[in-house]
C-alpha cells in the first residue's frame, strides 16, 4: 500500500478523501504550517516534508506556486500528483499509478480537469455504445467526439447560501403581491430572474454594466450610494442582496468611501414609502472590514442603522442551509472560517 501525503487541508483535500482513494495517508502538508494535526494526522510545513512517502497528492488550487516550490525544494516531481493544473498536466505523468491512487471518482475528476480520455470511463462507454447502437445517424464518429468527463459524479445542482438568500427574498416579494420592485445589485441569474418569472417588473441599479436587455427589467448604471435617481417616499418594495457590504471599497470600480454603505442605508429608508418593504442580505458575524472584499456586520448594527424601519424577520443562511427567526446576537463571535453566514433582514416602514 502506497504511503501518501496530501498537500492541502481545505475543501479540496476533504473532497478528495470523501471520494475515496487507495493508499495510506501518513500526513498533510501546508505551504506555511498553521495547525499541528488535520483529520487526526500530522501536518508538515512544506520545508519540513518527511522523506518516507511514495506520492504527494496536491489537493488545492495553488498549482503554480506549489509546482515552483516543489522544484525549489528539489522534490521528485514524478512523485507529485497535481489534482488541478495550469493549462496542462504537470508532475506525475504515470496515469496507471495516478488512477490506482485516486480511485474512480477522483480519477474521473482528474481526467475532466486535464481533458484525458485514456483510462477514463469514456473509453468503455464508447465501446458499449457502438455495440448497442442501431441508428446509423447516431453512431459515434471521431470527428464529432465531444468528451465531457467531469460531469459523471457532480450533483444535480448547487444549493448554497445564494440559493437560499434569493429564494427567501423572492418568496416574500411574490407573497406581498407587489407588481413593481426596486433592487440594488442583486444576482441577475438568481433573485432577479425569480421575480421576472413571477410577473414582477424590476428596476435595478448597479455600478456595473448590464450584459443584455431583458423584458420587464429596467436598469440604471450608476453608483447607488445616494439613490439620487429615486424620489423620496416613492418605493413600495426594495431589495439589496449581498451588495451593500461592498460599497465604497473600490472592488467594483466604485469610489473609495468608508461611509458609503452607511450613507446608502440612510438613503434607502428615505426612498421607501410608508408601508414599503425592504429585503437585504449582508455578511454577519464578528464585526470587521475584510478589505477590499466586503464588510461583516453585527446584526444589531444593521438593525440600528435602519432604525426608522420595523424588523419583521431576521433569518440567516450558511453552509448551504437556511435558519429562520434567529436571535440577533447568536453569531456575534462568528469568524466564518471560510464559510460565510449571510443575515437576511426583512424590514417594513411604518
Amino acid at each position: 500500500m502506497k504511503k501518501i501525503l496530501i498537500w492541502g487541508t481545505g475543501k479540496i483535500a476533504k473532497r478528495f478523501i470523501e471520494n475515496g482513494y487507495h493508499g495510506e495517508i501518513i500526513g498533510f502538508i501546508e505551504t506555511n504550517k498553521s495547525v499541528e494535526t488535520y483529520m487526526d494526522k500530522p501536518v508538515y510545513d512544506s520545508r519540513q516534508i518527511p522523506s518516507q512517502y511514495d506520492y504527494i497528492v496536491v489537493a488545492n488550487l495553488y498549482t503554480k506556486e506549489i509546482y515552483d516550490l516543489v522544484k525549489e525544494l528539489n522534490l521528485d516531481c514524478s512523485k507529485v500528483i497535481f489534482l488541478h493544473g495550469v493549462k496542462q498536466q504537470v508532475g506525475c505523468m504515470d496515469n496507471a499509478v495516478i488512477k490506482e491512487i485516486l480511485s474512480e471518482k477522483n480519477y474521473t475528476n482528474y481526467c475532466g480537469e486535464f481533458g484525458l480520455i485514456e483510462g477514463s470511463f469514456i473509453e468503455d462507454d464508447i465501446k458499449l455504445y457502438a455495440q448497442m447502437n442501431k441508428r446509423p445517424n447516431f453512431g459515434i464518429k471521431e470527428e464529432y467526439l465531444w468528451p465531457v468527463i467531469g460531469d459523471k459524479y457532480v450533483p444535480a445542482g448547487t444549493v448554497n447560501n445564494y440559493f437560499w438568500q434569493d429564494l427567501w427574498a423572492a418568496r416574500l416579494v411574490a407573497k406581498s403581491g407587489v407588481k413593481h420592485h426596486f433592487d440594488i445589485g442583486s444576482r441577475l441569474d438568481g433573485f432577479i430572474a425569480h421575480l421576472l418569472a413571477s410577473g414582477v417588473d424590476v428596476t435595478m441599479i448597479d455600478v456595473r454594466q448590464f450584459p443584455e436587455e431583458v423584458e420587464c427589467l429596467h436598469t440604471i448604471v450608476d453608483d447607488a450610494t445616494s439613490l439620487s435617481q429615486i424620489a423620496d417616499n416613492s418605493i413600495e418594495s426594495f431589495s439589496a442582496l449581498c451588495s451593500l457590504e461592498h460599497f465604497g471599497l473600490g472592488r467594483y470600480g466604485d469610489p473609495i468611501d468608508p461611509e458609503a454603505c452607511f450613507k446608502c442605508f440612510d438613503n434607502i429608508q428615505r426612498k421607501l414609502k410608508s408601508g414599503g418593504k425592504l429585503y437585504i442580505s449582508l455578511p454577519i458575524g464578528k464585526e470587521r472590514l475584510e478589505f477590499n472584499a466586503h464588510r461583516v456586520f453585527y446584526p444589531s448594527t444593521v438593525i440600528e442603522c435602519f432604525a426608522s424601519l420595523t424588523l419583521e424577520e431576521f433569518s440567516c443562511t450558511s453552509h448551504g442551509k437556511i435558519e429562520y427567526d434567529v436571535d440577533i446576537h447568536k453569531y456575534d463571535e462568528d469568524l466564518h472560517n471560510g464559510n460565510y453566514r449571510y443575515g437576511l433582514f426583512y424590514f417594513r416602514k411604518p
